[in-house]
């Protein structure tokens, strides 16, 4: 079997996509394709056309054409059975089997022509396995990703930390300022509240003999020294005294007074500025969002055997733009009879149960638009609880023995291949140690939290190429309660739901606004007892 070419033609002859498997000229292709519909018969049944030299084995698919070109030496059942899984192919990346379709998806069809023929000849391969391999999934850039997302939230954390100290000094530079400011007013009444400060706060600290302000006079003596130079001695008062940070309406009247006079005074409304400049880093950007989060509360035996399985579910939008508030939406549900949905109060539930479409009731009325929150506003609410132990995307193993004066224990995970897990963190208690455990073997990363005597097992990301993994390490005699219970930490971009944003349907008419969905699992409480 020698396949030349495999082409995409529409009934009238314009060819769509074409990929040549031997070494031709274009001027023979474009003869040969062009000759292709002057052979085709009206109403006969036959799906192959020969010549002198080729043979076209053909499929009509809707308004087009899926055309084979072989040599005549080549098996006909063979050649049928590759047209075959190529006309499979085609609507797998083809959205709409028309021109506008075809060429749209024209690259994708080429890449998914070269998987199925080499050189000519068939490859024994799968529709499933030719998707997988145009997908060109690599689990050492999916860890490159997640290195490389952790490395930019470690960043943002950092800086999140710096803006913190800043601000802290920020703050403690004002209240210099404002003990400053204080000091001009006058050393009488200055005088009488420090001596009642230092009554009130003993010898053992405050303004008491041993403080760095020292008494009445001291205070008379940076009074005196001119308004614009500010005293090193003037600094925050000490921790012991509890100075709160809030002003009362004297002491507003008296910053404005000076602001009054050209002093530059520096507001603690900053640090609150720049938390907020930080948090609308984090808002989403699209005009319409839709999140659909869902949190997981297992609880497994030690022993084997699950005690608890509870899945609960929200879909949740969020509108920047009030002329977007007149929209409906349409969602499409995996089929998991597990699952109960339930609408929100406002929402109309013969509509969602008949079409699958979310709106309100009242059709006039918008959704409420702006940043409500990091959640934004619950449409859709799902659980789903069991008892098989198959759906448990997470199993864990521990096995403790004592031997001699050492506990061995070995730890192993099994991950089934409903989720691909990202960012798993297996925390194993342990009881009191002075120093660190021996790991002997472990598949990813750990840390061991002295404070809180706890191992923490990571793993980056769990999927097809390491869905099982082992950790053994050595600690000194214990029992083996006291290794338990162990917590489980983890999320994965898909769900039990398989809850997908269809559409967005605009009730005022006009083009859909753009949206954007975000779906996460996320475990809640998730534990080997």
């Amino acid at each position: 079997m020698v396949v030349l070419a495999a082409s995409i033609m529409s009934k009238n002859g314009k060819v769509l996509v074409s990929r040549q498997f031997v070494d031709m000229s274009r001027i023979r292709i474009e003869g040969l394709l062009a000759a292709f519909p002057k052979l085709i018969g009206i109403g006969k049944q036959h799906t192959y056309v020969e010549t002198e030299n080729v043979r076209y084995v053909y499929q009509p698919i809707e308004a087009l054409y899926l055309l084979l070109v072989t040599n005549k030496q080549s098996n006909i059942l063979d050649d049928l059975e590759t047209l075959r899984l190529l006309s499979k192919l085609v609507p797998e990346y083809s959205m709409s089997l028309d021109e506008e379709g075809i060429c749209q998806t024209a690259f994708e069809l080429i890449f998914a022509f070269d998987e199925v023929i080499s050189l000519g000849h068939k490859e024994n391969v799968t529709v499933a396995q030719v998707k997988q391999y145009c997908e060109m999934e690599s689990h050492e850039e999916k860890l490159h990703k997640l290195l490389l997302q952790n490395k930019i939230d470690e960043t943002k954390r950092r800086m999140k930390e710096e803006a913190s100290k800043i601000d802290q000094m920020k703050i403690e530079k004002n209240r210099g300022n404002k003990g400053g400011f204080m000091s001009s007013m006058g050393s009488g009444r200055i005088e009488s509240s420090f001596s009642d400060m230092s009554i009130s706060s003993g010898g053992g600290g405050g303004f008491g003999s041993g403080s760095g302000f020292g008494l009445t006079t001291d205070i008379d003596s940076f009074a005196s020294k001119p308004k614009g130079r500010q005293p090193s001695s003037a600094t925050a008062p000490p921790k012991g005294l509890g100075m709160k940070l809030g002003k009362n309406q004297r002491a507003n009247q008296f910053l404005e007074s000076l602001k009054a006079e050209g002093e530059m005074i520096v507001e603690d409304a900053q640090p609150s500025k720049l938390s907020s400049h930080i948090a609308t880093a984090h808002q989403p950007t699209d005009p319409v969002t839709l999140t659909a989060e869902e949190k997981l509360n297992v609880t497994l035996k030690r022993d084997g055997g699950l005690s608890n399985f509870d899945v609960q579910g929200q879909l949740s939008l969020q509108i920047l733009n009030p002329e977007d508030g007149l929209i409906q939406v349409q969602i499409e549900t995996g089929g998991n009879p597990g699952v109960i949905f339930k609408t929100h109060p406002n929402m109309n539930k013969e509509l969602f149960s008949n079409e699958n479409i979310l709106g309100l009731r009242d059709p006039t009325r918008p959704f409420p638009t702006g940043q409500t929150g990091e959640a934004g506003v619950g449409l859709l609410k799902w659980r789903m609880q069991s008892a098989d132990e198959s759906m448990v995307p997470l199993t864990i193993n521990c096995w403790p023995s004592v031997s001699g004066n050492e506990t061995f224990v070995s730890i192993e995970y099994e991950a089934s291949s409903l989720f691909d897990l990202r960012n798993v963190m297996i925390s194993v208690p342990l009881p009191a140690l002075r120093e660190p455990p021996s790991i002997r073997q472990i598949d990813g990363e750990w840390r061991y939290d002295s404070r809180n005597s706890i191992l923490e097992w990571s793993i980056l990301l769990i999927d097809n190429s390491n869905r099982s993994g082992a950790m053994e390490f050595v600690v000194p005699p214990a029992d083996s309660s006291s290794f338990f219970p162990i917590s489980v930490r983890f999320s994965a971009t898909s769900t039990y739901s398989e809850l997908k944003v269809v559409n967005i349907l605009p009730l005022k008419g006009g083009a859909p606004p753009k949206f954007s969905q975000r779906t996460q699992l996320v475990t809640e409480n998730y534990q080997v007892v």
